[in-house]
């Protein structure tokens, strides 16, 4: 039975991460397919390089949202079900994990999504809400002093990973889940790493003539991106 409530929060939690907010929003609102402009990225980022700043906040809370409802059901799933606390936990984490990669990994886009950071921090503050504290004053801080929006969303997402093993977490599932999640937001960064050691990534609050072309960009203006990237 155990096995069973693991097998469906990770085929639930995925799908409900698959959701590809930014693309639905923006075809909605008349914006066209926001895979062919800036980067091609389905997130709140490339969204508002269409201008629309609204759309590009609702497409940030939907991605961060639906991460943290998908632990939340998953846990409360649990509950009914008479599942220990320690097994409510991993239920919950497993389904805001497959979220986070059905964000990335969306079956829906041929597995092409977003970069993750939204449902990083949502699934963080409706599960082990301490280290979304952390990372999120560590993204503020460093967005503050770097302008660096993926340079903000990475120490972010490694300081989650170092509290939490400094004892932050509550218990060994969790490290596990943030270490996990925090390699994967470095791997759906690379291209951004890459732009920031070539010294070529764009600014927060770049302007368009200013801010370098996308390396991994089918089209060469540039906006400003919206916090955290995701």
């Amino acid at each position: 039975m155990l096995s069973l409530y693991f097998i469906l929060a990770a085929i639930g939690g995925y799908l409900l991460g698959s959701i590809p907010f930014g693309l639905v929003l923006t075809r909605v609102a008349g914006l066209g397919d926001i895979r062919d402009i800036g980067s091609g990225n389905i997130g709140a980022t490339n969204v508002l390089r269409t201008g629309r700043k609204d759309i590009a906040l609702a497409t940030l809370l939907l991605d961060a949202g639906k991460a943290g409802l998908a632990l939340l059901l998953a846990r409360a799933a649990a509950d009914l079900g008479g599942l220990t606390g320690e097994q409510q936990t991993q239920v919950g984490l497993l389904a805001g994990g497959a979220a986070f990669i059905g964000h990335c990994f969306p079956v829906w886009l041929g597995f092409k999504g977003g970069k993750g950071v939204a449902t990083f921090f949502g699934v963080l503050l409706a599960g082990p809400w301490p280290l979304f504290f952390f990372a999120g004053v560590t993204w503020l801080a460093v967005a503050t002093l770097s302008r660096y929006s993926s340079l903000a969303a990475l120490c972010a997402a490694l300081v989650a990973t170092i509290t939490a093993i400094g004892g932050v977490a509550p218990d060994i599932a969790t490290m596990v889940f943030t270490a996990v999640l925090t390699a994967l937001v470095f791997w759906t960064h690379r291209a951004n790493i890459a732009r920031l050691r070539a010294g070529t990534e764009p600014k927060i609050g770049a302007k368009k003539e200013e801010a370098p072309a996308l390396a991994d960009a089918p089209t060469a203006p540039v906006a400003p991106e919206p916090s955290p990237e995701a």
